[in-house]
């Protein structure tokens, strides 16, 4: 039997995808890429946004259509969030919330003896544990993803993941370190934990810092790097002891969603812009190399031109090192999506166009100032000529070389850059 992922949304569902898959190996599937032909197809889904949504069900029925004679499964947050809409897809012969992973394989075996549609998406619970599945490999990457955080408890008015997630639950430290071993052992030099609200991580006491430390300690192991963070978790000891760290790497992808206090309070974010603006100072001050990247959401209800404004004058003077720019997407059951003063989709594409404008202008300033820097880089891909990869603080960059670099790390002097990347020579 052979079965294929299509995966959709964060790091959190690549992760997932990889244990789903691992787990289909253990119980003697091949597993393909999605453009081959396979007996099972698994559409590992998001909900973040409507548009989310859509792809989803897109890529469900474009698989269905190619190969109707397959068994579709229907996995992960779309699933979780909104069960009626899933089960409204005919398309779906096994639909699976983000509890239920660990039976996919029984699941696609009680499919084929009954030939009965299979519906399995169990309600999180306050006293549901994390989920200890562990991983060996991470298929056609070279840095492993960790996902040692699941839940939110924010409940931003604006957001369907709780729903989807469940509430706050943390991966054990031995967990972790097993899981770290593992994969030095397979050869990966870098691992970067996520989670859905990844800086909430406490494991009895342990916080995101223990995290980090555990996972330099292990052998093999070169960088460590944090996925999506929240400000207001992210305190002054974190900061020191991250700093003590030499493996850690300072990129730090915090989001902001907005920088006007109106519209953070109105989102139900828990902190001001002057709140996160002092973050940002302080890591700045904490790690001279450090790169900060975020989130910006455009066009929540209630945003008017001023705070708009607002938020744009506040991202500049930031000077993100790159930004994820995004108008707001209506998702059922939300507050946010029967607040009056709904900005229409005109209004939210020309701001959306606005920031991403800035963001672009910010990111080559980024590039610019790096031109002479030398920087250790892991590299990962290789495409016409060049081999690609990323230095400790995320910069994206490719080298001319026929060397074959995939998984090694070295020095490298930026000459110069391009829309996409900074172009460097090795020095060794």
């Amino acid at each position: 039997m052979k079965a294929a992922f299509y995966t959709l949304g964060c790091k959190v569902n690549q992760y997932e995808t990889q244990l789903m898959a691992e787990a289909l190996e253990q119980a003697g599937y091949e597993i393909v890429d999605c453009a081959q032909n396979a007996d099972v197809y698994i559409v590992n889904s998001c909900t973040v946004t409507a548009a989310s949504n859509q792809k989803t069900r897109q890529s469900l029925r474009a698989f269905k259509r190619k190969h109707p004679e397959s068994i579709m499964v229907l996995a992960g947050c779309m699933s979780q969030a909104y069960p009626k809409e899933a089960e409204a897809l005919s398309e779906a012969d096994i639909i699976i919330g983000n509890t239920e992973h660990k039976h996919l394989a029984q699941l696609i075996e009680d499919f084929k003896t009954h030939n009965k549609r299979q519906i399995a998406l169990a309600s999180h619970t306050r006293d549901e544990s994390f989920e200890c599945g562990t991983i060996t490999a991470f298929a056609g990457k070279t840095r492993a993803e960790m996902k040692i955080e699941d839940g939110c408890n924010r409940y931003c008015s604006y957001c369907a993941i709780p729903y989807a997630r469940g509430f706050v639950r943390s991966k054990p430290l031995e967990s972790i370190r097993s899981e770290a071993t593992a994969l030095a052992a397979a050869g990966f030099r870098e691992i970067v934990l996520v989670g859905i609200n990844l800086s909430a991580y406490n494991f009895n006491g342990a916080d995101i810092a223990d995290a980090v430390q555990t996972v330099a300690a292990v052998e093999g192991i070169a960088r460590v790097r944090l996925g999506s963070l929240e400000p207001d978790h992210i305190t002054e000891d974190i900061i020191t002891r991250l700093a003590c760290e030499d493996k850690f790497c300072a990129q730090f992808h915090i989001s902001l969603q907005s920088g006007c206090d109106k519209t953070l309070k109105a989102m139900n974010r828990h902190y001001t812009a002057t709140d996160y603006a002092a973050l940002c100072k302080s890591l700045r001050a904490r790690f001279s190399d450090c790169s900060i990247t975020t989130d910006i959401m455009v066009g929540f209800p209630g945003e008017s031109e001023e705070d708009f404004e607002a938020s744009y004058r506040f991202a500049k003077e930031i000077g993100f090192e790159k930004m994820h720019v995004f108008p707001y997407s209506v998702r059922a059951g939300t507050k946010a999506a029967t607040m009056p003063e709904q900005i229409s989709k005109a209004v939210k594409n020309q701001r959306a166009k606005k920031m991403l404008a800035l963001a672009e202008t910010l990111r080559r300033e980024h590039f610019e100032k790096e031109i002479g820097n030398c920087h250790e880089v892991l590299f990962e891909t290789e495409k016409g000529g060049y081999f690609y990869g990323h230095t400790k603080n995320y910069i994206p960059i490719k080298v001319k070389t026929s060397r074959k670099l995939s998984g090694e790390i070295y020095p490298v002097s930026i000459s110069d850059y391009d829309d996409e990347y900074c172009i460097g020579i090795i020095q060794k």
